[in-house]
């Protein structure tokens, strides 16, 4: 399973919500490159970036930030926040990006999402409360389950499914095991698990999950790293199989 340690872009700086509260917001760094840098440093494979400020409002307020570190690392980037057309998805193709998530623009335009994955690495972004798959930077419910939207760009050609908690997220209270292990079973798409990691033992509970012989793809994990309370190292080596 890949870790992608996560940079959450607000204002050009590195920042954690709190179940995607844009009031409960806390500052980690003013250098998101850098901390990319030093995640690849400590052992990172991917860097999961996500502009905030665009999720909120469609536009790109720090889309030079993203392409900075996409530029700048030595490995892939996977990027979401506010790309609703093809314009802006190529511009951060452009830029060096590996695979750009898509969350509600895939639920207004389908066809958007299904154009981007004949030619690109594209990921449905499933950001739920409740079982309810909710838009616009967390902020609406789209009145459509996890598992239906799943099952809707199941066979579409999509890289994977970002499946986030948004109750869970950033509370380092554990992730939503039975939950993913449910949309795991009912899709044949790759599964990245997002939201309340806090402990190795949650990656390692992440690990164990299986069905029907399938396994999440990987884990994006941000507030647990620039807490301390994770080491890069040691949950690349727990998801390695190493430690």
């Amino acid at each position: 399973m890949d870790l992608y340690p996560a940079i959450d872009l607000r204002g050009g700086k590195c920042v954690r919500l709190l179940q995607g509260d844009y009031a409960q917001e806390t500052v980690y760094g003013d250098d998101p490159v850098a901390q990319a840098l030093a995640f690849v440093e400590a052992g990172a494979r991917w860097i999961h970036v996500v502009d905030l400020d665009a999720a909120r409002t469609g536009l790109g307020e720090n889309r030079a930030v993203v392409a900075a570190i996409a530029q700048t690392v030595p490995v892939p980037v996977q990027t979401g926040g506010g790309v609703r057309s093809l314009e802006v998805a190529r511009e951060l193709f452009d830029a060096g990006v590996e695979r750009v998530v898509i969350g509600t623009a895939a639920l207004r335009d389908p066809d958007l999402v299904v154009a981007l994955a004949r030619q690109h690495r594209v990921a449905v972004g499933l950001d739920a409360k409740s079982g309810e798959v909710a838009t616009d930077g967390w902020l609406v419910g789209s009145g459509r389950t996890v598992a239906e939207v799943a099952g809707s760009f199941d066979d579409t050609g999509v890289d994977a499914f970002v499946l986030t908690d948004i109750g869970r997220d950033g509370t380092l209270g554990g992730p939503d095991v039975a939950g993913l292990a449910e949309i795991l079973g009912a899709t044949r798409t790759d599964v990245i698990a997002s939201g309340g990691v806090g402990s190795l033992d949650d990656l390692r509970d992440l690990d164990r999950i299986e069905v029907k012989g399938r396994r999440l793809s990987g884990v994006i994990a941000g507030k647990a790293f620039y807490e301390g309370r994770v080491d890069i190292a040691a949950a690349v080596a727990v998801l390695d199989g190493t430690s």
